[in-house]
């Protein structure tokens, strides 16, 4: 189906030939002779014109008008406006009510097609960004957070009175993987800053100088191997949201930084003497007590301060096992899909199983077990036997022989579980220093802390 570009022309002649040499460029391009009767096709005709070629001058009024009534309308394409008697102030209105150009007549063909061609492409893609806004604000709203649990139904009820305030700033805090993730997307998607961009940055997964850089951005030559200028996350969060996921990893003048930014709305490039004003809404996660680090001095209590606007606590899936009910079955629907399987029946054996496990990963930990057992399935029931819910399941064992750690690939046990007992047996043997640790497995003591705490391992240093 071709594209339509409504052409809006009082000279009989003009209109047919623009008409006649759009049509011929494969648009679908109608032609109206006044405002009233593109007004009556744009609301009534159910037309969406990817593109509006306006004379500026008609007999019931001026196009400007009809473009300021229709910018805010759904499916808004881009105008060019054509005039035969241009003056300063009208091309000034048209740019500023976000028209595309602003052409004097008489303009040739060629020409004309070129910036319609130019107004087609920013047309689409503006669209496509509706588009994905528009999906993600039906996806992400506060019925999102599934379950029919008390405790759901508050961090519901919650998150629809903060998906309407205009908060600048707010914390999440619950164990890992309880859904911070999920409700920063929800209240940026179905709030206030729709609109503008979701910036995530996970604090624990980069070291404090790239993490600096990620944050404010660099100009060239800043540091070794600063090529070029590079836009942070916190200014590409600009108008809309970033959100930080375990921000008490991110070191304490790295904190003193970001607070400036928040507070003042402006900050400098690393490298750079320019500042950049930005307007940003900080959502702020944390699986650990921000308000009792600050008390111990290991996390600003300013910042601190200046983040909890707001505090939601995420209750962790042990405490709300009524919601597996409600849970399971969008899991199963979603790796149903994936793998082209078709599990529908869930035995009573497994529910009871599922309902004794304290689930120390919560939602995420819920969402691999579904995901192991559909992709294991063999017709439309949910095999228990891939549950492996704190019990080995198979004839595989893992064993620690000096240096070297065996693991059965039976799949008696799962990548997480394999990840904790090498992760654990590191510690134990570097006396729980997670430095050390690090260093004999090769990797960044930032990343090695990040999974230290995801498992709930013991470690110091």
């Amino acid at each position: 189906m071709p594209d339509t570009l409504l052409v809006i022309e009082d000279e009989a002649l003009l209109g047919s030939e623009l008409t006649r040499y759009f049509r011929k460029k494969g648009w679908d391009a109608p032609l109206v002779r006044s405002l009233a009767e593109a007004r009556q096709l744009l609301d009534d005709g159910g037309i969406e014109p990817l593109v509006v070629l306006a004379d500026m001058n008609l007999p019931d009024g001026n196009a400007l008008d009809l473009l300021e009534q229709q910018r805010q309308r759904p499916g808004f394409g881009e105008w060019i406006i054509l005039t035969a008697y241009g003056t300063v102030p009208d091309s000034v209105r048209a740019l500023r009510l976000g028209a595309f150009d602003y052409l004097e007549k008489p303009c040739e063909m060629d020409r004309l097609d070129l910036v319609a061609a130019g107004a087609a492409r920013s047309a689409r893609a503006h669209r496509r960004l509706s588009d994905e806004r528009a999906l993600h604000s039906r996806q992400y709203t506060a019925d999102s957070f599934v379950g029919g649990s008390p405790a759901a139904a508050q961090v519901r009820a919650v998150l629809r009175k903060l998906s309407v305030v205009p908060l600048s700033a707010l914390i999440l805090s619950g164990e890992t993987g309880v859904g911070k993730g999920l409700a920063a997307r929800i209240l940026h998607h179905s709030g206030t800053r729709a609109a503008g961009p979701l910036v995530e940055l996970n604090c624990a997964a980069l070291p404090r100088d790239l993490l600096e850089s990620e944050l404010f951005g660099h100009e060239a030559g800043a540091f070794t191997g600063a090529r070029g200028r590079r836009r942070g996350l916190l200014e590409q969060a600009s108008g809309g949201t970033l959100f930080l996921d375990e921000i008490s990893e991110m070191e304490l003048s790295l904190q003193a930084k970001l607070l400036r930014a928040i507070e003042e709305h402006r900050f400098r490039r690393i490298g750079s003497e320019r500042e950049i004003q930005v307007d940003v809404q900080i959502i702020a996660a944390s699986n650990r007590d921000l308000e009792q680090q600050a008390r111990e001095g290991t996390f600003r209590s300013d910042l601190y301060h200046r983040l909890s606007a707001f505090r939601l606590h995420l209750p962790p899936l042990r405490e709300r096992r009524d919601d597996l009910e409600a849970l399971v079955p969008p899991f199963i629907a979603e790796y149903n899909a994936l793998a082209g399987k078709a599990v529908s029946q869930v035995p009573d054996g497994v529910w009871q199983r599922l309902h004794q496990y304290d689930w120390p990963g919560n939602v995420r930990e819920l969402r691999n077990v579904v995901e192991r057992c559909v992709l294991f399935a063999d017709d439309t029931v949910f095999p228990e036997q891939w549950l492996q819910l704190g019990d080995t399941g198979g004839t595989g064992e893992a064993r620690v022989q000096g240096d070297r750690i065996s693991l059965p690939l039976d799949g008696s046990m799962t990548l997480d579980e394999m990840e904790r007992l090498i992760l654990q047996t590191a510690l134990e043997r570097h006396d729980h220093n997670v430095t050390a640790a690090a260093r004999a497995l090769r990797t960044t003591r930032e990343t090695l802390r990040y999974r230290v705490q995801k498992y709930g391992l013991k470690s110091t240093g």
